[in-house]
């Protein structure tokens, strides 16, 4: 009885190790299937995330214009990091409207000024009700919305240089 006591450990050491390595070769999917793609935008109206700005509804995106909805914060380094290919998404003609999470209309003025302003109209989700119902799992995220208020793609994580044709070519096909 006491020798078999001795390999119990081993036992569940040998377990969990070939738990681990069965997680790590095992191949997986790269992409997040949110399951609001395809459904309409939820029912919302942001006031202005900035002070004297527009606010957002989601009647703003049933106008038959495909365009991009991107959700970020003032705090939120990564969006700073995205801020220039969000420019260059509007440059190329891409409408943008976006909405900031938590954030004071002084802090999104600054940081507008400060990265630059993509953005067609920007509304203040303070509470996170509209990033809970569209399935946003962080900021920033951005979405491809049909010109009939659909969802039609989710990008989580920030706009890299290498993303903006890819978006690009998203927003067109939904023409």
């Amino acid at each position: 009885m006491k020798r078999w006591t001795l390999w119990l450990p081993f036992a569940l050491l040998s377990l969990i190790a070939g738990v681990v390595i069965y997680g790590l070769v095992q191949p997986k999917d790269p992409f997040i299937h949110s399951k609001v793609i395809g459904q309409k935008l939820p029912v919302f109206n942001l006031p202005s995330a900035t002070n004297g700005g527009e606010g957002l509804s989601n009647t703003d995106f049933a106008d038959g214009k495909p365009r991009l909805l991107n959700i970020f914060a003032s705090w939120c380094i990564p969006c700073r990091a995205e801020a220039p290919n969000l420019d260059a998404l509007a440059k190329s003609g891409i409408e943008i409207h976006g909405i900031a999470l938590r954030d004071k209309p002084e802090d999104v003025a600054d940081f507008l000024a400060k990265y630059g302003n993509p953005f067609r109209q920007i509304g203040a989700d303070s509470d996170m009700r509209i990033q809970l119902a569209l399935g946003s799992t962080g900021v920033p995220e951005t979405y491809v919305i049909g010109g009939d208020g659909t969802i039609l793609y989710q990008h989580i994580g920030d706009i890299r240089a290498d993303d903006v044709p890819k978006l690009i070519a998203k927003v067109q096909a939904a023409k």
